[in-house]
């Protein structure tokens, strides 16, 4: 077996909270999770995988239909995987429920997770959660609020939005960054859905775009790239502060966790330079504002990672959108002629298809 597969399972007891209290043995059903695991590694064909994850079926349907269960978690947990195989698990999305409106904290958690994973948004199982999330936008205790705007984003009935939108809204002003993070993501995923129903909180999304916190101001820009890609021209008046913004971010002014392989927030640069893309094009006072920062973010990304190679490649890409500068578009080309020259393919496709674009 491999390593991969024994390292997985010996984090399992403890990523799941089911190892027993001290001084006693670990519980049976971690070993079931287990062995279910390490049987299906060993399995030699298909065959032998449904008749094994078939039998699990049975037994999890049995199991969680007794009404003196104690592992509904665990049971979830299983089912999950089973799922994840391709196997219908249908008989426990009710329990999944009942085990995210019931349960205890961690028990909530598995819940709205195997709803998460075994639900879409027009499942008509759905509905019975909206009162769940509901109570739990409104707990006092921040890991179900945290539970609760997780599970919205991800997967929420389309028609309920407006009953728990004032919720979330309220929780832009949260004193607790991540639940500030969560709900701005809430309501991108509502954006997406459901534009017409935040065209009023556009104002809100401006706050959480001068959010102190980074990770906010990251989740907002998503929300940004999607509005402007559709209307660019009503976010012109936002250019300075995305400028200042990438500043900051090519400065290292973000802290260290923002960092990779030590490039600082790449991918929040990346979605930079994409919005200054769509800002700049045809825009001659729009696209003066960002040209320092666009020969700063080109110095600074030196050809030497892969991720680094992304930030070049978008800045060579808004260069070439916005309206021109003579002293850009060379470095520009410069930058298109060592991806050609690359000994590294993906670098030679990259700029031969940037120099393909640039001459059309």
């Amino acid at each position: 077996m491999s390593d991969v597969v024994e390292k997985t399972l010996t984090a399992l007891p403890s990523l799941l909270s089911l190892e027993s209290q001290p001084g006693s043995a670990k519980l049976s059903s971690t070993s079931k999770l287990g062995n279910l695991i390490r049987g299906i590694t060993e399995l030699t064909s298909k065959h032998e995988e449904e008749r094994l994850i078939q039998h699990e079926l049975v037994s999890i349907k049995e199991r969680v239909s007794s009404p003196n269960t104690s592992m509904m978690k665990e049971l979830m947990v299983r089912a999950i995987y089973c799922e994840m195989l391709g196997y219908e698990a249908s008989f426990s999305y009710i329990h999944a429920i009942k085990l995210a409106q019931q349960g205890t904290v961690l028990e909530k958690r598995v819940g709205y997770l195997a709803v998460s994973l075994f639900l879409n948004e027009s499942h008509e199982l759905l509905l019975l959660l909206v009162n769940t999330v509901l109570k739990d936008l409104q707990s006092t205790n921040l890991i179900e609020v945290c539970m609760a705007l997780t599970v919205v984003s991800q997967i929420f009935p389309k028609d309920m939005i407006p009953a728990i939108l004032p919720l979330v809204e309220e929780k832009l002003n949260h004193p607790k960054e991540i639940i500030r993070r969560k709900a701005v993501l809430a309501l991108y995923k509502f954006y997406l859905i459901a534009p017409n129903q935040v065209q009023h909180i556009h104002n809100k999304f401006r706050k959480a775009l001068c959010d102190k916190d980074p990770g906010v101001m990251t989740a907002s820009l998503h929300i940004y790239l999607q509005m402007i890609q559709e209307k660019p021209e009503g976010y012109k008046d936002l250019t300075a502060s995305f400028v200042t913004i990438l500043k900051q971010v090519v400065g290292g002014k973000l802290p260290m966790d923002f960092n990779y392989h030590s490039v600082p927030a790449p991918w929040l640069q990346i979605q930079l330079l994409r919005i200054l893309s769509l800002l700049g094009k045809n825009d001659q006072s729009t696209s003066e504002v960002m040209y320092e920062v666009l020969d700063e973010s080109m110095r600074r990304a030196e050809m030497n990672h892969n991720i680094t190679y992304a930030i070049l490649y978008e800045c060579v890409k808004c260069i070439y959108t916005i309206h021109p500068k003579s002293e850009l578009l060379e470095k520009a080309a410069k930058c298109i002629g060592n991806f050609v020259l690359s000994p590294k393919i993906n670098l030679k496709y990259l700029g031969r298809i940037q120099r393909k674009h640039d001459l059309i």
